[in-house]
């Protein structure tokens, strides 16, 4: 009869653990900055699945280095 309570109290206890988590996770919304807020020349807001968002983020770094490197001096 112990081992019934004590099974029965665990699974009560995960199961509460997992309603608190659901809730903090479905809590946490990514906030986007207001257009008028961001600085010219920021980074766009990054949406999609984090492998998106790294994509992305590579390729707005890639452009910015891009046009911030000087054009070649051939005359040498």
């Amino acid at each position: 009869m112990r081992i019934v309570f004590g099974v029965l109290s665990l699974l009560v206890v995960v199961a509460i653990v997992g309603v608190l988590a659901k809730k903090q996770l479905g809590a946490v919304a990514p906030a986007a900055p207001p257009a008028a807020a961001a600085a010219p020349g920021s980074m766009p807001a990054l949406s999609g699945t984090p492998q998106q968002q790294v994509q992305q983020f590579q390729q707005a770094v890639q452009g910015a280095v891009q046009q911030a490197r000087p054009p070649a001096d051939d005359t040498k």
